[in-house]
């Protein structure tokens, strides 16, 4: 028997009401309401279909990680599977990210969030 039934990772960052947006609207997942003003939120969640997803963590003093060498390392980085990859980069620099500048792969691309975690788009098969 399971000890858990869900599973979602939540993001340290310096941010998380923006950073949510960003994720949200690069898979199209629901930001959870907040009431506090922006700059004080310490905690967002994302939903898909009232499930959670996704969550946003302020932590102080937040460093971005240094991939693929530094001394802070990845420690994750998200995958997200698109039918297109030029499409995919198109809208996801349109809406903040970075195209990282190591590139080791053809079928996947590496980009940075707007607070520099790493994250890939990668080709679906289909």
């Amino acid at each position: 028997m399971a000890i858990a039934h869900h599973v979602y990772t939540v993001v340290d960052c310096a941010h998380p009401a923006s950073l949510a947006r960003f994720y949200s609207e690069l898979t199209g997942w629901e930001v959870a309401p907040f009431d506090e003003a922006e700059e004080v939120v310490e905690w967002v969640d994302l939903f898909n279909n009232g499930q959670r997803v996704m969550a946003f963590q302020k932590v102080a003093n937040y460093t971005a990680p240094n991939w693929p060498e530094g001394a802070i390392p990845q420690q994750l980085h998200f995958d997200f599977h698109v039918l297109d990859l030029d499409e995919g980069e198109n809208k996801i620099l349109a809406i903040g990210a970075s195209k990282h500048e190591v590139q080791p792969g053809q079928m996947f691309r590496v980009y940075l969030d707007p607070e520099g975690h790493p994250l890939c788009l990668v080709k679906n098969p289909q």
